[in-house]
């Protein structure tokens, strides 16, 4: 099972790389930087959460897990 600190540092991760897409497409809707900017750093913080909850309600679900092999 992920650690908190590891489902943490991958909900990071993936949003700097969704959050430069989000600024990119928000500065071609736009055309303006800041208004990007703006849109992108709210969006890194709220998505950001959001994964994080996502990915520690999932580590409770056991559906499509595999058990664990007992060995003695």
């Amino acid at each position: 099972m992920d650690t908190h600190s590891r489902s943490f540092a991958k909900a990071l991760s993936w949003r700097a790389t969704g959050t430069i897409d989000t600024i990119i497409i928000s500065l071609v809707v736009t055309g303006s930087i800041k208004l990007a900017a703006t849109i992108g750093l709210t969006e890194v913080v709220t998505k950001s959460l959001l994964y994080y909850l996502h990915e520690r309600a999932w580590l409770k679900i056991p559906y499509g897990r595999n058990k664990p092999a007992y060995s003695e």
